[in-house]
């Protein structure tokens, strides 16, 4: 029987082709390269991802159970605390995915760390929370500084504020 570290490494190496045949287009074959991830070895990344696929098929309710069962093999993976969050926005369930959102901010394992950020800015902004969104996007901007998109939104706020 293989050993775990060999079942880990087919399971990323399955994991990273279906990233690549997702961002090519092939989501289809990319379902199928998560499903055979976890068949070889469960993991956070393989049931987030293929969360993350199911998701461009609307299936948001599937998504966010695969998510969840990320977070029971990781609670120290913060993707699937942020993709829960978006999933529960797309739903219009923002009160919901508020608490998501920040446990993923906090996560000890999770890049890009500033889109929690981000979609709790776009949550207060939604709910007409301007100076919580700004706080939001601020934070956001400390992580990737070079985001000008970033500054123009403060910006815009703040001149919504005067």
């Amino acid at each position: 029987m293989a050993s775990e570290r060999s079942r880990r490494e087919q399971a990323m190496a399955l994991i990273n082709r279906g990233l690549r045949a997702q961002q090519g287009g092939a989501l289809e074959h990319a379902l199928e390269l998560y499903r055979k991830s976890i068949e070889v070895l469960p993991t956070a990344e393989g049931h987030t991802y293929l969360g993350w696929a199911l998701s461009y098929l609307d299936r948001l309710d599937d998504a966010i159970a695969h998510c969840q069962r990320a977070i029971e093999l990781d609670p120290e993976f913060g993707n699937p605390y942020n993709d829960i969050g978006v999933y529960l926005m797309h739903k219009n369930r923002l009160v919901e995915a508020i608490p998501w959102l920040e446990r993923a901010k906090v996560a000890a394992r999770y890049e890009p760390r500033h889109f929690p950020y981000i979609n709790l800015g776009r949550i207060y902004v939604e709910q007409g929370l301007l100076n919580q969104a700004i706080q939001e996007f601020t934070g956001a901007l400390m992580l990737v500084p070079d985001d000008e998109s970033l500054r123009e939104k403060i910006e815009e706020l703040r001149a919504k504020l005067n």
